[in-house]
């Protein structure tokens, strides 16, 4: 029976530095490894994915309307070709708190996975302008001396064409998320007009511009590492049933590069195994109290592929960390090496803590059934009110710093004012009508239709015979109609002669 032996402790200087910094505080530059693999083939397939949606999405129209837009100046969204206005902020405010479970859910099962494989930050940064950074200045060693260097004229060439890549590309992406805002037709007309016309459209897209210049260029890692709050949020979420990219310590350690020998009692002709033993030559001797060709061997043979290939600088061999982002380059990288040296696959994998400490697989924990149960409910909610939004949305108030009028006849009026969003993609036909039989409501213009996706305002009197009126404030109600269906009732006040 063989005995688990502990593993071997890490360097804690991690704990205190982060990856990208020097012994002296400075900014370390990282050089990650390009890799190759089933999970970077996945991440690949995904990123077109997403990079594809995200270019088209502004210009993606269905009925006339776009399919997603975001236009704050006008406060005006639209989300898989639904409107919601300002009124329906209760909508967005319920959506918001969905979202933020759902992403705790998540987070609670999956880990940071949202960060390494659909974050549009790290899914520019890897699959476009890193890629780009490779084709020019070559691998991450060239790059490395190509840096280290001095300054000649293949350097300015490739640091050159590098940067204008990268400019380039962050005006493309500029103008997708401007596009986003303003609209595609709002967007043609920014780019084809006379810039001139456009003024305060040119300078928003140059600062988009040189804001993605700049994190793609030279924050990079920093923004997973420091700036993002979800990655803060992420990591009070974690536990250990949480699947995360995780390095089974259990069966890699004591790492160490392998040589195989022949030792005393082992090897052909002995009693022990007939493949020898292994020897760690980077495990000192105090750590373990048998002799090191005696040692169960580890399965890592500490060639820092992990390290070089990190996005973030990581070494995931020292456990789960808040810089790791889930990208799973690290697992191709160590399974590359698996299969060379004739080891089972998945020394670096998707697993919980506990899962490695105790080999058990995945289960559904009362964690996880409570986030599901509100998660469930908010949605019921949310698809429900969905449901029941009104097409018409009418807003009536009294006139501000109006009081009533006495008309001829013994007629006393009100001056109102209406605001209805039409938050259909179809004219709709509007009346209103008052309950009380003696009011009358006359229109100061006429209206009769409103506009698809459009905010009307207009202001109409309602008017009471003197004698009808019994106090100084009358409540009366306000049926709105669309054809004969009777969408909304208003309560409003009618102020009059007191009697």
């Amino acid at each position: 029976m063989t005995t688990q032996l502990p593993p071997a402790p890490a360097d804690d200087y991690f704990r205190s530095h982060l990856p990208n910094q020097n012994e002296n505080g400075k900014r370390k530059w990282l050089y990650p490894k390009a890799t190759s693999g089933r999970f970077t083939r996945w991440r690949t397939v995904v990123a077109i994915g997403l990079l594809v949606a995200l270019f088209a999405g502004p210009f993606v129209w269905v009925d006339g309307h776009p399919l997603f837009l975001f236009n704050v100046l006008e406060r005006r969204f639209i989300f898989f070709g639904v409107t919601f206005w300002p009124q329906d902020f209760y909508l967005v405010a319920i959506g918001l708190i969905t979202f933020v479970v759902f992403i705790s859910l998540f987070t609670v099962v999956f880990g940071r996975v949202f960060c390494g494989w659909a974050c549009p930050q790290t899914i520019f940064m890897e699959m476009v302008f890193r890629k780009i950074e490779g084709w020019i200045e070559g691998d991450f060693k060239a790059r490395q001396r190509l840096d280290a260097g001095p300054w000649t004229t293949e350097k300015i060439l490739k640091k050159t064409a590098k940067h204008t890549a990268f400019f380039l590309i962050s005006f493309a992406i500029s103008n997708t998320f401007l596009a986003y805002i303003i609209g595609r037709d709002n967007w043609l007309k920014l780019i084809t007009d006379s810039p001139s016309e456009h003024v305060a459209g040119l300078v928003a897209m140059l600062v988009f511009t040189g804001v993605f210049y700049a994190v793609f260029a030279y924050l990079r890692e920093i923004v997973c590492t420091t700036i993002c709050p979800y990655g803060r949020l992420q990591s009070v979420m974690l536990d250990k049933n949480s699947l995360i990219v995780a390095y089974d310590y259990i069966r890699g350690e004591p790492r160490g590069k392998k040589q195989r020998t022949v030792a005393e009692g082992v090897g052909p002709g002995g009693s022990g195994t007939s493949d020898g033993a292994i020897v760690m030559s980077n495990v000192p001797s105090t750590l373990y109290p048998l002799p090191l060709a005696a040692q169960p061997k580890g399965d890592c043979v500490d060639c820092k592929l992990c390290v070089h290939v990190c996005p973030t600088g990581i070494d995931i061999r020292n456990g789960t960390q808040m810089e790791c982002i889930n990208c799973t380059a690290c697992m191709d990288a160590c399974d590359e090496v698996m299969v060379k040296i004739d080891r089972p696959l998945g020394l670096i994998r998707m697993d919980s803590q506990k899962g490695i400490e105790t080999r058990q697989p995945f289960r559904f924990t009362t964690r996880i059934g409570a986030y599901t149960a509100v998660l469930v409910a908010l949605l019921a909610v949310l698809g429900f009110l969905l449901i029941s939004r009104p097409s018409l949305d009418v807003t009536v108030l009294r006139a501000p710093g109006q009081l009533f009028q006495r008309e001829a006849n013994g007629i006393v009026s009100n001056l109102y004012s209406v605001e209805i969003i039409n938050k259909t993609y179809q004219p709709m036909p509007v009346q209103f009508r008052v309950s009380n039989p003696d009011a009358r409501l006359r229109f100061v213009q006429p209206m009769t239709e409103t506009k698809p996706g459009e905010l009307t305002k207009t202001m109409f009197f309602i008017t009471l015979p003197q004698r009808a009126i019994h106090q100084d404030n009358t409540n009366l109600t306000i049926d709105i109609l669309s054809g004969n269906t009777v969408i909304d009732q208003i309560e409003t006040n009618f102020l009059g002669p007191n009697q």
